[in-house]
């Protein structure tokens, strides 16, 4: 083919310059598919910057959501219908970027695992019921500050154990036993704890702990392994829609509770700050008295102090009342700034064995975010 065409050149010059026309255009389109593609990739790139910005500046977007829905109550008011729902996705959007080796994780290190798990769903509590008791909390804070310390982990905790060099393979793991328990172990604990005080709908709130956790959860994660190449592409949006859902979630609970927020701010936080930092402080105890490496006993600390108050706020609006929900809404404050403190201090202060240990050798495939 090629020497019929090279003869019919050399015969015909107007068929030369045809062909020659034909190549050069051939090349200029090829030219601007490849500028095309590069500009793609750029823009692409610079999306995923900012989204990754976005989503580790959770801290920042709390407070400022916080802020605005106690000066601009109204619009965030108006999403009591949809909060359910935003929550919904927002469990929707973390199984999404779950992998199998996440789950694969759990088995191959199960004794560490269960240590872990148990120590989120029983320390964390006993302090809750410690503190409130001791403290004579009313009936709906004492119900609200026990639903939030019987949360599970909280799925910014990947970021935080990330930022702090600790083990992320084992958060990862955490987060997942402990969400995938929660079902039973959020309204059980609650109904335990805080059942002499307050009537607990165990069975209905174990219905919604199913139905806006784990459902969604495993939609995500499904949606992820059948359609994972067209998942991959737009990846980093799903975290950043996770911690806008959050902030819209919590910023409702402050926007509903503002006529009476001043009052009772100070008990809040200062009530929640203790829970967190004694919840910490005694995870990472537990850690160490169990063998672990550095690595994993910040892991657990961070996941000892960091619940996913989200569902402890929705939980407590839908079965309690708004007031029940603000000690979930001020400890996510609370955790995520008491969290992203001491992930700086820590990546600031990395240990011989923690070094040893290449902890970030286990950060592939490990999900971002809330």
């Amino acid at each position: 083919m090629g020497r019929l065409l090279s003869k019919a050149c050399c015969c015909r010059p107007d068929i030369r310059v045809h062909v020659a026309g034909f190549v050069f255009a051939a090349f200029e389109e090829g030219e601007k598919a490849v500028g095309a593609g590069l500009a793609g990739d750029i823009l692409a790139g610079m999306l995923n910057r900012i989204l990754a910005f976005y989503t580790c500046c959770f801290a920042l977007w709390v407070v400022v959501g916080g802020i605005a829905a106690y000066f601009w109550p109204a619009p965030f008011r108006a999403l009591k219908p949809a909060e359910s729902w935003l929550f919904v996705l927002t469990m929707f959007g973390i199984g999404a970027v779950l992998e199998t080796s996440d789950f694969r994780r759990i088995v191959q290190r199960p004794v560490i695992v269960l240590i872990g798990t148990i120590t989120q769903y029983s320390l964390m509590p006993l302090i809750a019921w410690a503190i409130a008791d001791a403290l004579n909390l009313d009936p709906q804070t004492k119900v609200g500050l026990i639903l939030t310390a019987s949360a599970p982990g909280a799925m910014s905790s990947s970021v935080v154990s990330y930022i702090a060099k600790a083990d992320l393979a084992y958060s990862v793991s955490l987060t997942t036993v402990s969400t995938l328990l929660a079902p039973v172990a959020t309204p059980g604990l609650t109904y335990l704890l805080a059942g002499k005080d307050l009537p607990v709908p165990f069975g209905k709130m174990l219905s919604d702990v199913v139905c806006m956790v784990i459902l969604p959860l495993f939609a995500g994660f499904g949606v992820r392994y059948f359609l994972r190449a067209k998942v991959q592409k737009i990846e980093p949006v799903f975290p950043a829609i996770s911690v806008t859902f959050i902030v819209l979630i919590c910023s409702r609970v402050i926007a509903v509770n503002r006529n009476y927020l001043a009052g009772m701010s100070a008990m809040l936080v200062s009530t929640g700050l203790l829970m967190n930092v004694l919840g910490m402080a005694g995870s990472y105890l537990i850690a160490w008295v169990s063998g672990m490496t550095v690595a994993q006993r910040r892991s657990l600390a961070i996941e000892g102090g960091m619940q996913n108050a989200g569902l402890g706020t929705i939980l407590a609006s839908r079965h309690f009342t708004d007031k029940a929900a603000m000690p979930s809404a001020v400890f996510v404050f609370i955790c995520i700034i008491t969290a992203s403190l001491m992930a700086a201090w820590w990546q600031r202060h990395l240990p011989r064995d923690l070094a040893k240990s290449r902890v970030g050798d286990l950060v592939e495939g490990a999900p971002a975010g809330d």
